[in-house]
């Protein structure tokens, strides 16, 4: 399992274990002293003698570059602050297959509804579920309802009787 942490963090770390090495700490001492396993410290030196303090350094990660570069993100996210409606869609909502259509349009990269998912977290964006409201819906007469008609049908507290005791 890897260490927890960055990796420049973790290539300090390793680099810091080598100098405790070369100051003539022994391994253990110097997995102690750092929070790791012997067998970790007992690797990494075994890499510097082969490969040198090159060999210690971080390393890219591995895996699939994104489809979209940094900037191209913080442009998407100019656009869709724009809104649905300024890029010609009838509602102000946005799905995730219109952010796949937006992206498409703008950067020429197609992406599935599940990859667009992964973007918009990457930008900070998350799922918003909308109030659903009737478009006929009179707030007018809603408040009229609430100040007039509400306190005269809803019930009133329970008159309070004394306690009746039987045997």
């Amino acid at each position: 399992m890897r260490t927890p942490g960055k990796p420049e963090e973790l290539e300090c770390q390793r680099l810091q274990a080598l100098a405790l090495l070369e100051a003539g700490h022994r391994p253990s001492e110097v997995a102690r002293r750092l929070g790791v396993s012997p067998a970790a410290v007992s690797r990494w030196k075994k890499i510097s003698q082969r490969a040198g303090r090159e060999g210690l350094k971080a390393k890219p990660h591995p895996g699939r570059r994104p489809k979209l570069t940094v900037r191209q993100r913080r442009k998407l996210e100019r656009l869709l602050l724009q809104g649905p409606l300024a890029h010609g869609y009838m509602t102000d909502l946005w799905t995730l297959k219109r952010i796949a259509a937006v992206i498409e349009k703008h950067f020429g990269v197609r992406y599935a509804p599940s990859g667009v998912w992964h973007v918009l977290r990457g930008i900070g964006w998350s799922c918003q579920k909308p109030e659903g409201r009737a478009r006929e819906r009179d707030e007018e007469a809603i408040a009229r309802w609430r100040r007039q008609d509400w306190p005269r049908i809803k019930k009133s507290p329970a008159q309070r009787s004394e306690p009746c005791f039987s045997r």
